[in-house]
């Protein structure tokens, strides 16, 4: 995972795994970890205090990715660690490492986003707030 000196962990969460998750090939569909990543970030987002209602100042995602290492198959339970890395004026680096309850230290996926704050009537990047930037500061 890159950015792994400026990193620190912020918020953990377990995610189940439904039968639907999963594809042909019998793991998880590589578009549902997307869909984890967003639920860990809504729920840190959640835990810092930030709005997510879309209707002022909030944040959003401009950049999202994820490495796919090792395969997760139904059933199972998704362990993500969310980590906060580079701050910057409006924005911050999230990073992301995916585990199984079965078996926590074997990564299945990393992933990243770089979230930013936006004024939604502008659209234009705002400096983050200061309640926000004392929290993962």
């Amino acid at each position: 995972m890159s950015d792994n000196q400026n990193r620190r962990q912020l918020h953990q969460c377990q995610i189940a795994v439904r039968w639907g998750d999963m594809d042909a090939y019998g793991h998880v569909n590589n578009a549902l970890y997307m869909r984890y990543l967003e639920e860990a970030r809504v729920q840190l987002l959640a835990a810092l205090g930030a709005s997510v209602d879309g209707n002022g100042i909030d944040p959003v995602v401009i950049n999202v990715g994820c490495t796919f290492l090792r395969p997760i198959i139904y059933p199972a339970t998704v362990n993500i660690n969310i980590f906060v890395g580079e701050i910057g004026r409006s924005s911050f680096m999230t990073w992301y490492e995916l585990s199984t309850t079965d078996e926590p230290d074997l990564i299945c996926s990393e992933g990243y986003s770089k979230v930013v704050w936006m004024d939604h009537k502008t659209g234009r990047s705002v400096p983050l707030p200061d309640s926000i930037r004392e929290k993962i500061s």
